[in-house]
């Protein structure tokens, strides 16, 4: 009985071993393909990226729901404040910041903005009080995004409501523009 239990211990032991060697094994290749690397290989920055292309396309990204519809936006504040904008309305969107590392910053949607419409700055704290020191006509309806980081992803989706709404949507995502405020 002693025996076997040793036995078990043992081949338990010498699994757990090869399981963790495995997982070290793949981990580099895992680290290679986060949403940032992916992003970086299609797009320049202050680049508007369809998560989910057209038909027979290759995503860049999946989307974990198929009733949203997503853009995505890399950015350095380095080179300056970005500006988000869209045209027109939807029954609903979503921004989310993430830094680098796919931590999230900020998130809000189209009830915490002014009259639903997608008008946002990110910047620096140091950037934030230089711009609002004189604040340019363009920003005076926008929502800021104070973030301390140097580089990040702009995720924005939108709701889809049925098959009809599709256009509406596609439309809406494809007038969203991400530049250098």
């Amino acid at each position: 009985m002693i025996r076997r239990l040793a036995y078990a211990i043992l081949v338990g032991l010498v699994g757990a071993g090869i399981v963790h060697i495995a997982i070290l094994l793949m981990l580099p290749s895992f680290s290679e393909r986060d949403a940032w690397s992916k992003l970086a290989a299609s797009a320049e920055p202050y680049a508007v990226t369809r998560l989910a292309p057209a038909e027979g396309q290759p995503s860049v990204l999946r989307s974990p729901d198929p009733f949203f519809n997503a853009i995505a936006c890399r950015f350095d504040l380095g080179e300056g404040i970005a500006h988000l904008t869209a045209e027109g309305s939807v029954p609903f969107w979503s921004a989310s910041v993430y830094d680098r590392n796919g931590q999230n910053i900020y998130s809000f949607n189209d009830r915490t903005s002014a009259n639903g419409s997608l008008d946002f700055v990110i910047a620096t704290p140091l950037q934030m009080t230089e711009m609002r020191k004189n604040l340019p006509a363009e920003f005076e309806a926008s929502v800021f995004v104070e973030a301390d980081i140097g580089e990040g992803i702009v995720v924005i989706r939108s709701f889809v409501p049925d098959a009809s709404w599709k256009p509406v949507i596609s439309g809406y995502l494809d007038s969203v523009t991400c530049r250098i405020g």
